[in-house]
């Protein structure tokens, strides 16, 4: 696909703006997720996408290496979600219980579902975007660290402070057990 991808983003930069859906199509959920993962609501999702992809065809030359166009993607998702929450200061836009399908889990998973997904929301942002990268969208650390143009390790600490915090906030509740499964398995 790297030749094919190479090739439809020379054609968009030659004015040829069709082949942008094509690029975006099999990438399409994953940034999605990753805004919908930030708004918590649908329609703003959309809206962030929209404005994502929008931001990404008028600066397409901008793209220094098209075998990270997915990256680049990602990253001009999180940025569009943050300037949008900035924007807007809707940092608790959907009730907790829509998250979580109601009658396939029992009523302490639900509880422990929302508390984790509040614990998340309420990170500083460094923290929370490795974490949903890392555990959300199930990115390598070395994949994470390259997504945000950041140093492995820096991206390192921040998922372990991340995870500290999260077990704080928490006050170890619900996360013992999780975190041991994580603390050994970050590579």
């Amino acid at each position: 696909m790297n030749c094919l991808q190479e090739n439809l983003i020379e054609r968009i930069k030659q004015g040829d703006s069709e082949v942008f859906y094509e690029l975006i199509q099999p990438i399409h959920a994953d940034l999605y997720r990753m805004a919908y993962a930030y708004v918590q609501n649908e329609a703003d999702a959309v809206d962030i996408l929209q404005q994502a992809m929008i931001q990404a065809y008028e600066r397409i030359d901008s793209l220094k290496e098209p075998n990270y166009f997915k990256t680049w993607m990602i990253r001009i998702v999180i940025n569009c979600s943050k300037t949008y929450l900035a924007k807007t200061r809707k940092l608790d836009v959907t009730d907790p219980l829509e998250l979580v399908d109601v009658q396939s889990v029992s009523h302490t998973y639900q509880e422990e579902e929302i508390d984790l997904w509040d614990a998340l929301q309420s990170l500083e942002e460094k923290y929370k975007t490795v974490l949903l990268l890392r555990f959300y969208q199930d990115y390598t650390v070395p994949e994470v660290a390259n997504i945000l143009e950041t140093p492995l390790g820096t991206v390192k600490t921040n998922i372990r402070r991340g995870l500290m915090q999260l077990k704080q906030k928490l006050k170890g509740v619900y996360l013992d057990e999780w975190l041991q499964s994580v603390e050994g398995n970050d590579e």
